[in-house]
């Protein structure tokens, strides 16, 4: 039995040997079907085709593993995307790296910035699109369902997919085309181009430098040349310039941080949006504010109200190419923010540190917050923020700090405290002094990269005398808020004798209070609607006890003068009554406070033109004070309200006694001829151009309308007589030269009225069409017989023949035919 059993599976397997010899597969093998294959068919069968990107990897190149695996193969350059990055925001900024000398722009300042996401096409398309929704309804809402589905973000670039890496199954796709493309993501725009005055990419010189890939980001940096025909540029005479460029995507976070609606009353900056709601009736235009997310790491403490460390600590990075000198000023100038965020429960909650020894870490990475130190002469410094759009969260900054600006620290201090303290009497301050300052701007642009907005108004929440009281002011400080551009304590006069405590400005108040508001933790508000009506409620009650938290947001460029830049106190007239007492103590000492060897002048230059600059920022200040109307958001006031009459009068008779009396104490002997300063040609256009606004058809039509509803109106035909007083006064100066400036008033007065009663055609159109529509015509009419029986008046106490008889003859022949073109013009009408 065993015999015949062993030769049937000797004859199956010689029977399956020739089967197999014959390309016939066994029929009892298991799994398969029986059919006939010739032997060249199984062969190409058991070799297995190569995949796209397996045939691009046997070009070998180099691999670098992060947020994308970055291929380098051959010239170009490759990103495998993996699917759980598809729809993850990514947020791109691109800064210069390297720029030819005399550009517009520096290494570490900001190209552009943008938000992005991968999304799936098909199985070989893989889209980029832009994130810009601007619409925003709470998590949960039917609504925000509903906007998601209607709305769509643009494609901005279009990649194919070369293959799947077989085990990570991310996708392969070339990204070469795209980094050193001119795009508004990684490049320059031809707007950005035409600002920056260079031509088209120079594709034959570009080339990729560097990608390095991290956890949660990739830095990519790029080498460009443009073409250029002109430009003041050293390398333009080559016909090109080069720049590095650094772009960085970091990955936002997947959950975005609860965003907190905008109340108007407290000043951050925003990022606006159309808020939908399944509760509301009609949409509504709001914004979300920007700030950086601050959680507690007890939030059982903080509950409680105990001051609480962060989770997570904001830390700004000092540049490592910054004067290790005022390395710590500009360190305390991040740090003095702790002690508002304590306001708002927080301890250690902002940290400056130096820049560690760390190859791994990048000045121009996107994650990390840099006080970027600039070499140069533009006299400036800066802090933008760089925020995730769909809550509002800070995700990082750079502020940008230009060498600079100690100069123009120095030309602020001198010119507005120089009589107040001894150490800005000379041109070379020493570091301390020097220090401080730096400080001071440092905690400003801080403040802009913690969210904060001008105030321009916080200046204003201080009586003028308090300025000047010494206790007081070394206590509170001469502003309320540092994010004014209250510099420094011009009202303090030399015997008030107030310290550097009382001149600086500080972390004020209103600071403390609208950080705590921003950045106070409330986790009982799921609902960001709910938390902004229970925080408006909150705001109200905290003014209604403490007016001098008012937030004007006009950046100080609307019709309210207590919102202004470089102004102090709560009277522009009465504070820069006492700022010119001090500018004319500079001017008595400027000769020695800048004098240099050999006969040079440039400090003198300098601090002279500085001193003029301040002279004319004291007459813009009581300039607003004219036909201005507050702009009220305090509990309990108007909305709106016009300027009192005493407040404008006082503006007028200001102006008068300061410019239309020939400020000549700004133009001593000595200086003039050692600047060069044309003098009188100064003088006369200043007084030109205050006439000019004060007899503007504007400024009347404002001032008549507001007469008939303002609560203490200041009537139309009692402003121009106290105009009128303070031009028309009589030549008998004891100085000659002011009663040529007196005469070429004037002269000048009497041009505008008589062009508001008798316009060009080129004047008809614009100074004359309000006019024309109402009484000020009637008014004027009144105010030139005014002024011919003044001059009618001048004229019987002057000798016949003289000047200023030959000046009056001539005004009255100017009226006389004034008004016989004036009243011809009307009578052929009627």
């Amino acid at each position: 039995m065993q015999k015949i059993l062993m030769i049937t599976v000797l004859l199956l397997w010689a029977l399956q040997g020739a089967e197999a010899r014959a390309g016939v597969m066994n029929p009892f093998e298991h799994g398969k079907k029986s059919l006939v294959v010739r032997e060249d068919t199984v062969k190409k069968d058991t070799v297995k085709k190569a995949t796209a990107y397996e045939k691009l990897l046997k070009d070998g190149g180099s691999e670098c593993q992060g947020m994308f695996t970055v291929r380098h193969i051959k010239d170009d350059w490759y990103f495998e995307v993996p699917d759980s990055l598809l729809g993850r925001l990514l947020l791109v900024v691109t800064r210069f790296k390297a720029v030819p000398q005399g550009f517009k722009m520096l290494s570490g300042e900001e190209v552009n910035r943008s938000v992005v996401y991968w999304e799936q096409h098909n199985d070989k398309t893989l889209f980029l699109r832009e994130y810009v929704q601007s619409q925003f309804a709470p998590t949960g809402d039917k609504i925000a369902e509903a906007l998601k589905q209607s709305t769509i973000d643009p494609v901005i670039c279009k990649f194919d997919v070369i293959g799947r890496n077989p085990e990570t199954q991310a996708q392969l796709i070339n990204v070469s085309k795209f980094l050193l493309g001119d795009n508004k993501t990684c490049g320059f725009t031809s707007s950005d181009r035409s600002i920056l005055g260079i031509g088209s990419l120079a594709q034959d010189r570009t080339f990729m430098d560097t990608i390095k890939t991290y956890p949660i980001n990739v830095e990519v940096l790029t080498l460009r040349t443009y073409n250029i025909t002109s430009g003041k540029l050293p390398a333009a005479a080559t016909g090109s310039v080069t720049v590095k460029l650094n772009t960085s995507m970091v990955m936002l976070p997947k959950e975005p941080m609860q965003p907190r609606l905008a109340d108007e009353r407290v000043g951050f900056f925003q990022n606006p949006v159309t808020e939908f709601s399944d509760d509301q009736q009609v949409t509504t235009r709001g914004a979300i504010i920007q700030r950086y997310r601050l959680e507690p790491k007890d939030p059982e403490r903080y509950r409680k109200g105990q001051l609480t460390e962060p989770k997570r600590p904001i830390v700004y990075y000092i540049d490592p190419a910054t004067p290790k000198k005022w390395i710590p000023y500009l360190k305390a100038g991040v740090n003095d923010w702790n002690v508002a965020f304590e306001a708002a429960g927080f301890k250690n909650a902002i940290i400056a540190k130096e820049w560690p020894d760390d190859p791994t870490m990048s000045l121009d990475d996107a994650r990390y917050s840099v006080l970027r130190y600039l070499p140069s002469e533009s006299e400036n410094a800066y802090g933008p923020r760089i925020v995730d759009p769909r809550s509002g969260e800070i995700m990082e900054s750079h502020i940008c700090w230009y060498h600079n600006v100690m100069n123009l620290l120095k030309k602020w201090y001198m010119v507005q405290c120089g009589p107040l303290d001894k150490r800005a009497q000379s041109m070379t301050f020493d570091d301390k002094l020097m220090g401080t300052l730096i400080q001071f701007v440092s905690s400003h642009e801080v403040g802009h990269t913690l969210g904060l907005r001008h105030n321009m108004a916080a200046s204003s929440a201080t009586p003028v005398e308090k300025l000047r009281d010494k206790a007081w002011v070394e206590a509170n400080g001469h502003t309320v808020s540092i994010m004014d551009y209250a510099r420094f304590n011009y009202v303090a006069q030399p015997e008030d004798r107030i310290s550097e405590k009382g001149l600086f400005p500080r972390i004020g108040d209103y600071d403390k209070w609208a950080i705590k508001w921003g950045y106070q933790y409330r986790p009982e508000f799921k609902d960001p609607f709910k938390e902004k009506a229970a925080l408006r409620a909150e705001v109200t009650k905290k003014l209604q006890g403490d007016r001098r938290l008012l937030f004007i947001g006009d950046e100080g460029k609307g019709t309210d003068p207590r919102s202004q830049s470089e102004d102090l106190g709560d009277n522009n007239m009465k504070a820069n009554e006492y700022g010119m007492k001090n500018l004319k103590r500079v001017m008595e000492n400027i000769m020695t406070w800048t004098a240099q060897p050999d006969g040079q002048y440039d400090d003198l230059n300098t601090i002279y033109k500085s001193v003029r600059a301040q002279y004319m920022k004291y007459t813009l200040h009581v300039q607003r004070n004219l036909g201005g109307r507050y702009t009220n958001n305090l509990p309990g006031q108007d909305p709106h309200d016009y300027l009192p009459r005493s407040v404008q009068k006082e503006a007028v008779e200001w102006l008068g006694r300061n410019l239309l009396v020939a400020p000549l104490w700004l133009y001593p002997d000595k200086v003039v001829n050692c600047t060069g300063v044309k003098a009188v040609d100064e003088i006369r256009d200043r007084q030109s151009s205050i006439i000019a606004l004060l007899l503007a058809s504007g400024m009347l039509q404002n001032l008549y309308s507001a007469s008939m509803c303002a609560s203490d109106p200041y009537p139309l035909e009692e402003y121009l007589d106290d105009v009128f007083a303070t031009v028309w006064k009589p030549l008998n100066d004891s100085n000659e030269l002011e009663n040529n400036f007196r005469r070429q008033q004037q002269r000048t007065y009497l041009g505008f009225i008589e062009r508001m009663m008798n316009p060009s055609d080129k004047d008809a159109g614009n100074v004359n069409a309000t006019v024309n529509r109402s009484d000020i015509l009637l008014f004027i009419e009144m105010h030139l017989d005014k002024i011919e029986e003044y001059v009618k008046e001048q004229l019987t106490v002057c000798k016949e023949g003289d000047f200023n008889y030959r000046h009056y003859t001539a005004l009255l022949r100017n009226i006389k035919k004034a008004k016989e073109e004036y009243y011809g013009k009307n009578a052929e009408i009627s």
